[in-house]
Formats: C-alpha cells, sequence, structure tokens
C-alpha cells in the first residue's frame, strides 16, 4: 500500500470512517467542503465493516435496522446525500421469545400476540392491553424522529425553547416508565401491567422497562427493516463513492496520534501511516471515533477539564459481545430457522445473569442472515450468527494480559468454549444435528472488537440512554476544543444505525453553522423538516452529485458468476 498524498490544508479531517464519519464527510462534500477522512481500519465502517471467510459475507453488528422506511431519519437523510442510497426492505417476523416454558413471535402485526396473550392469559387482559397501548405510543413518538433530528447545540435561543417543547413532546410517552430499571426496577415495572410470572419470563433478560416495550411499539409503526442486499457493509461502501467521486479523500490504516493545537484551537492532525509520520492540517476536524481515545491520548493532559474526564471515565456504557459467526453446508432455513431475531433464555436463571452470567446462563441471540439475504452465501450454503452480550474485563481481559494484547493459546482455547457451549445450547433448543454441518467457525471477543474499532472495552454502542448519563451530559457534539467536534456515537445516548447517522448530520451541521457557511440553514431547514428535498436541490448550495454508485458483488455472487458457462450459438 503506497503512503497516501495529502494536500496541504483541508477544511475538515474527519477521524474515523464508520458510519457517524461517513455520513458527516459525505454531507460536508455535497456542501462543497475539502474533506479528509482518516480511518485506521483497512476497511470503511467500523462496526459496520463486516468480514469474509471464503465465500460467506458477515455483519458485524446489525440485528435488525429502524428508520430506514420511507419517511425515516436515516432514508431523509441518505436522499439528501444521494439517490442512489441503498435502500432495506420491511421485516415481517421480528424477535421470537424462547424460554423453556414458552416460545412467542413478535411480527410487524404485534395485536396477534397480543391477541394470543390474551387467550393464554385470559386473567391478565386488561393489563396485557395497557402494555401494548403504550408500546404503541412510544412506536409512535419514534415515527416522528425523520423531522427531530436536530442537536440542540446548533440552534438559537428561540430555536432551543422550540427544541425543548418538542422534546417534552417526544418525552412523553417514555417518562412514566423510566424509573423502572434493574432487576427489581423491571419487576415492579412489568408488575404494573400483569403478575403472572409466565407473562413476565418472557422478558427475563431485560433490564429497564422500555426495552420490554420499544420493540413491541416499533413493530406497531412499522420501523423494522432487513439490512439491505449485500449486508451492512454496503452502506459505508456508498458513502465512500459518494465522498470520493465529490474530490474528497479517504484514507486507510492511518491511526491518528495527535489533535494539532494553535492558540487553543484546532489546525489538524498527526498521523502515523505504516510507520510513517504526516501531519494533516484543517480548519476543522470531526471526531468520529473513541472518546476516551480523543481526550486521554491524542489531546493535551490540558485541554479537556479534568472533572468532564471523570465523568466520561464513570459513564455507563453499553456492553461488549461475543459473536459466533457460522458457515454451513446447507441452507439455514433447513434448520427453521425464519428471517427472525430469536432469543434463547432459561426459565430459572436470574435476570442478570441472563445479562452477565457465562455462557450455559446468559440469554442467546441467534441470526440466520444468509436467510434474510440469499447474496451472502453460496448456492446450498447458509450463515448463522449466535450473539451474547459480554464485558471486556471478564476472564482477566480474556487471559490476554493485562494491556489486551497476549492473544496466544489461553485465548484461543477460551473463545473455542465459549463457542462450543453456545452452539452446543442452540443445537439442543432449536436445531438438532447443527454442529455437524458447520463449515467455518469465526469467534469476535470484547477483545476483538475493541482491537478493530478502538472503542473503549469494546463497548458495541457507546453509553446508555439513561438518568445518570444524561445528568451528568456525557453526550455532546461541542468539545473544550475550538473547532474540534464529536460525529459518532459518542455525541449522542444509545446506539445503533440512527444514532450514528445522525450523529454525522449534526456534526456536519455544526460544522458548516460555524463556518457561516450558506448550506448551514438549508440543511437547517430540511433536518427540521420545514423544506423538502427538491427545496434544498434548488438551493443551490449543495454541490450536484451524479449517482453513479454500482454495489460490489458479494463473495457468492462472484462465484456464482464465475460458474455460468456461456451459451453458444
Amino acid at each position: 500500500m503506497r503512503e497516501p498524498s495529502f494536500r496541504s490544508r483541508y477544511d475538515v479531517v474527519v477521524i474515523g470512517a464508520g458510519l457517524g464519519g461517513l455520513t458527516s464527510a459525505a454531507l460536508l462534500s455535497r456542501a462543497g467542503l475539502s474533506v479528509c477522512v482518516l480511518e485506521m481500519d483497512a476497511r470503511p465502517g467500523g462496526y459496520l465493516a463486516g468480514f469474509r471467510r471464503k465465500d460467506h459475507r458477515f455483519d458485524s453488528a446489525i440485528h435488525w435496522l429502524n428508520q430506514l422506511g420511507p419517511n425515516g431519519l436515516v432514508t431523509r437523510l441518505f436522499d439528501l446525500i444521494g439517490p442512489d442510497h441503498p435502500t432495506a426492505a420491511p421485516q415481517k417476523r421480528i424477535k421470537r421469545y424462547k424460554g423453556d416454558s414458552f416460545d412467542h413471535l413478535l411480527t410487524d402485526r404485534p395485536d396477534e400476540l397480543k391477541e394470543a396473550w390474551i387467550r393464554e392469559f385470559p386473567h391478565e387482559r386488561a393489563g396485557i392491553e395497557r402494555f401494548f397501548r403504550d408500546a404503541r405510543r412510544i412506536g409512535e413518538a419514534f415515527a416522528g424522529l425523520g423531522t427531530f433530528m436536530r442537536t440542540e447545540e446548533s440552534k438559537d435561543l428561540p430555536g432551543k425553547v422550540l427544541h425543548l417543547f418538542t422534546k417534552l413532546r417526544f418525552a412523553r410517552p417514555f417518562i412514566p416508565h423510566l424509573r423502572f430499571s434493574g432487576r427489581e426496577g423491571v419487576r415492579k415495572g412489568l408488575s404494573r401491567y400483569f403478575t403472572d410470572e409466565r407473562l413476565q419470563r418472557v422478558f427475563a433478560s431485560e433490564m429497564d422497562l422500555l426495552s420490554c416495550l420499544v420493540p413491541i411499539g416499533w413493530a406497531y409503526v412499522g420501523d423494522y427493516q432487513l439490512p439491505p442486499v449485500g449486508g451492512s457493509q454496503v452502506f459505508p461502501e456508498w458513502l465512500v463513492h459518494v465522498i470520493t467521486s465529490l474530490g474528497n479523500e479517504v484514507h486507510y490504516k492511518c491511526r491518528v496520534d495527535q489533535v494539532l493545537l494553535e492558540n487553543g484551537r484546532t489546525s489538524g492532525v498527526r498521523v502515523t501511516h505504516r510507520g510513517t509520520t504526516h501531519e494533516v492540517r484543517a480548519d476543522q476536524v470531526v471526531a468520529a471515533c473513541d472518546l476516551e481515545a480523543l481526550y486521554e491520548r491524542m489531546l493535551p493532559a490540558h485541554a479537556v477539564p479534568d472533572k468532564l474526564k471523570r465523568k466520561l471515565r464513570d459513564a455507563e456504557l453499553y456492553p461488549s459481545s461475543v459473536t459466533v459467526a457460522l458457515a454451513l453446508d446447507r441452507p439455514t432455513e433447513s434448520f427453521g430457522f425464519g428471517e427472525e431475531m430469536i432469543y434463547l433464555s432459561k426459565d430459572d436463571v436470574p435476570r442478570e445473569r441472563q445479562c452477565t452470567g457465562g455462557p450455559e446462563e446468559v440469554g442467546i441471540s441467534i441470526l440466520a442472515p444468509s436467510l434474510r439475504d440469499p447474496s451472502l452465501a453460496p448456492d446450498g450454503m447458509g450463515t448463522l450468527t449466535i450473539y451474547i452480550p459480554a464485558e471486556f474485563a471478564d476472564h482477566d481481559r480474556w487471559r490476554t494480559g493485562a494491556d489486551g494484547t497476549e492473544r496466544g493459546e489461553a485465548y484461543e482455547r477460551l473463545k473455542q468454549e465459549y463457542a462450543d457451549i453456545l452452539i452446543r445450547r442452540v443445537e439442543e433448543r432449536l436445531a438438532p444435528g447443527l454442529s455437524r454441518h458447520i463449515v467455518y467457525c469465526d469467534v469476535a471477543t470484547p477483545i476483538t472488537h475493541w482491537r478493530y474499532t478502538g472503542n473503549r472495552n469494546g463497548s458495541m454502542m457507546g453509553a446508555r440512554p439513561g438518568k445518570a448519563n444524561f445528568k451528568a451530559g456525557i453526550a455532546h457534539y461541542r468539545t473544550p476544543v475550538k473547532g474540534l467536534y464529536l460525529g459518532g456515537h459518542w455525541a449522542e445516548l444509545g446506539g445503533g444505525v440512527p444514532i450514528a447517522v445522525r450523529a454525522g448530520a449534526n456534526a456536519a451541521m455544526l460544522v458548516l453553522k460555524d463556518r457561516k457557511h450558506p448550506a448551514a440553514p438549508v440543511l437547517a431547514a430540511y433536518m427540521d423538516g420545514r423544506i423538502t428535498l427538491a427545496e434544498v436541490e434548488a438551493s443551490g448550495r449543495f454541490t450536484p452529485y451524479t449517482p453513479t454508485w454500482m454495489r460490489n458483488p458479494t463473495p457468492s455472487e462472484r462465484k456464482r458468476s464465475a460458474t455460468v458457462l456461456p451459451t453458444g450459438p
């Protein structure tokens, strides 16, 4: 790989080619700015980069998608970037809750599940109806996110006042449920609706009441989508195409060592590529990377107040995971799997152990990606993904030493032990004979996620929503350094594709606003839903983009094409 050739100066440098960083870079490119994206991995995408094993393609992180419907937040922002963006089909079968004594399916018609529960638990009818009613109200609030995406930090005083009222209106369906968290909190919250232990057991793993309600709410408003054909990797592939076709740059294997400062303001970054150091100068920097790495490693100690750094160290984060990716010698549907995610739990395991226990106890999520998208596996074969939450500190950092770098025999043995237990549990409960049809097994641990993304403790989605993180002011876009903005999932509480895209868009919004760029008010009006896409394009404030992106074939699609023999006359 050749050394990258950098310009003498850019308008903006973006650290990290995850979905947030690429969204920000694509919007800034459309606004006509010169942008350089620096990614430490060899490919774009962050948690959406996925990976290939032989002729099978695997997604790294997506269970399902939200906000990619016609009016969803992600769709509206991607429409602005370019009309050739990947699209996602609606998901019909959503989540199967399977324990030792129950087996329930949530679909895009949630009233079917409601009626099934009423038939099975007629004595709980009133509470079940209230539970689904409250879930529906939450779903309807989420349905308005498409025009409620702009951060308060980008608004003037009247806009902030209006934002407060809009936020309160959005939050109203959630507020009655916020206090019910933790093991006892969930039990008390569910008991407000139904007291039958068999019904409460369906939500055996949830550690807050909202996690029980939100999936059903999304189902009511049709906000579940399948990953696009080709897998989640096609999102970053498309965004990179937009950025580079507009004359800007994305460079890989570039580790940012330092954010450069002049008179207290950012002036660029120092980056290392294969042992060679470069200074990349820019007026502004969007950091779509791990926040601890930014504040503790890339900036001088005095640049960020110690109080803020302490708060960030104490923030409540989402866990990491152990993910087992299986390539099978037969189609996944032959084992009885469907497009839904299956959550497999044990009736006799306490709630907290469902989330933090070892592989024999913890709840398991199972997906059949190649059933959803046949392009991911060769003909007659399939893929299966098995996922459990896990913490970075477990097993003395997964037997990798104090710094997490000693990935020797002990680490490999521990990974295999986890995989064997999880595969056995799935085989016993769902797919007899599964282990005899595995042709490849790949195991990722929190160490894996930490190595490839740089995220603190290998966290899958950053800081959790909740009272403690909200009160501590964990989520923010503007940093203590002028000209330096957050643009990844650390800028918001929560995670997933919508949060990453929203964060990237808001970082771009702040960059444009601070530059007094003429595209700023147009982007703001579009994000607020005050003008249409046609009006944005007619404003002349955005550089035209020619929709020329074509999805790259997956490995299995290339194999199929290679085996098709030409026919003669």
